[in-house]
């Protein structure tokens, strides 16, 4: 199921003829920005807090999120979006989100640091180098930005659930916490063997997955775990999973559980 669902995100360009008005929220803007990396233009969601503009010497977190047309708005998302603007709101939480735009075609080069046999990929070094040398210097000094590991997190879904892993996993210097929900650990066995030689980190991770994705979701983020774990104490309690009964690999599973990730890490 999770790979059909996957391939079939891949067959469409997601901005394709949706004629819905927007639902975006007044605190979230757009830009571009070169990503030399990457051999390319990035458009970038930034979502930043009520507050901002009323606070002028408060400083904030950061959350770097994958598949920006997902997250902020119906109009741009594929089945349906994450609301994050909404919930932040709500929560009034001091977080600023940066939303970075797949590459539509090239959103398995991007979000996959190992090949497939099937599905190809592997290239997601080139798009990790761009988010930890391009855009966060860029975001750390046009905005009010707490620059610590500690206060960046980095968070996505599927593919981009895997890539987090494997950002957090690679440069724990940069982020001190990774939101990490229905991963795609099946692509590659790689990135288990990638898990085993990764020095001790005391990155934070929230795991969330449902139990109707596919028969080794559970059990593929279960032996992750176990192997992270491998390489730091338990009672450290640097990770939490969450498993939702009844949950599928879709957009309402990942909208329903941001709030909770969002309040575990901290935020």
């Amino acid at each position: 199921m999770i790979r059909g669902f996957f391939f079939f995100i891949l067959s469409l360009l997601v901005n394709i003829g949706n004629a819905q008005e927007s639902t975006a929220s007044k605190n979230v803007s757009t830009f571009t920005i070169e990503a030399p990396q990457l051999k390319t233009t990035k458009k970038i969601w930034l979502y930043l807090p009520e507050d901002y503009s009323a606070s002028p010497k408060k400083r904030y977190s950061v959350i770097y999120m994958h598949d920006a047309q997902n997250l902020f708005d119906a109009k741009t998302s594929f089945v349906g979006e994450w609301n994050v603007d909404e919930k932040l709101d709500s929560l009034k939480a001091p977080v600023i989100v940066v939303g970075i735009e797949h590459g539509n075609e090239k959103r398995i080069d991007e979000l996959t640091p190992f090949k497939n046999e099937k599905y190809g990929g592997g290239k997601a070094d080139d798009y990790v180098d761009f988010i930890v040398n391009t855009l966060k210097p860029y975001i750390d000094k046009n905005y009010r930005t707490k620059t610590k590991a500690k206060n960046t997190t980095i968070m996505g879904s599927s593919l981009g659930g895997l890539v987090s892993y494997y950002a957090a996993v690679k440069y724990p210097q940069v982020f001190g916490n990774a939101g990490v929900f229905s991963p795609s650990f099946w692509f590659s066995n790689d990135i288990y063997t990638f898990t085993e030689k990764s020095p001790k980190i005391k990155t934070r991770f929230y795991f969330l997955c449902g139990d109707k994705e596919s028969d080794e979701m559970v059990k593929d983020l279960e032996k992750m775990e176990r192997l992270l774990d491998k390489n730091r104490c338990y009672c450290l309690h640097l990770s939490k999973t969450k498993i939702v009964k009844g949950g599928e690999h879709n957009e309402k599973l990942w909208r329903d559980g941001f709030v909770k990730a969002v309040l575990w890490l901290g935020y």
